[in-house]
């Protein structure tokens, strides 16, 4: 039997599968997150998703000062477990818990190359927090219809 979270050789294995991440998504689940800049500035970012079946959704974004201005397009869950499989050789996994707006949440925590990412283990999909190069997103809420 093969480890649905593993995608490939030399990959690690991610966080949650596709499967865990379909089932803690569902209609109308939104994500909101605060994004600070090197520079001081803060922004606040919103992910929404909707036309929800097996295979993906249609995955809403926006920042939210200009809620009108939408960019739509279709995910799939294999394509968001996809985002969390980091190479092994040059990521090292630790755990840790963060105290966020969410409140205190257990994580798995990826130092890559490219950045560190905290995956909430009370949260299948994307990184709860995440820091690259000055910039540091961070989900505060996470919310349902």
């Amino acid at each position: 039997m093969t480890d649905p979270h593993i995608l490939g050789p030399g990959l690690l294995p991610t966080p949650f599968t596709a499967d865990e991440i379909r089932e803690a998504t569902g209609t109308g689940k939104t994500i909101r997150m605060r994004m600070d800049a090197a520079d001081g500035s803060v922004a606040f970012r919103v992910n929404r998703f909707r036309e929800v079946d097996a295979e993906g959704a249609t995955l809403d974004r926006w920042a939210e000062e200009t809620p009108g201005d939408v960019s739509s397009n279709r995910v799939t869950w294999a394509e968001l477990q996809g985002h969390a499989a980091f190479d092994a050789e040059t990521t090292s996994v630790s755990t840790e818990v963060l105290r966020i707006p969410l409140g205190e949440v257990n994580c798995l925590r990826f130092d890559t190359e490219d950045g560190v990412f905290w995956f909430s283990l009370a949260h299948p999909g994307m990184p709860v927090r995440y820091e690259s190069e000055g910039l540091r997103t961070t989900v505060i809420s996470v919310d349902y219809d």
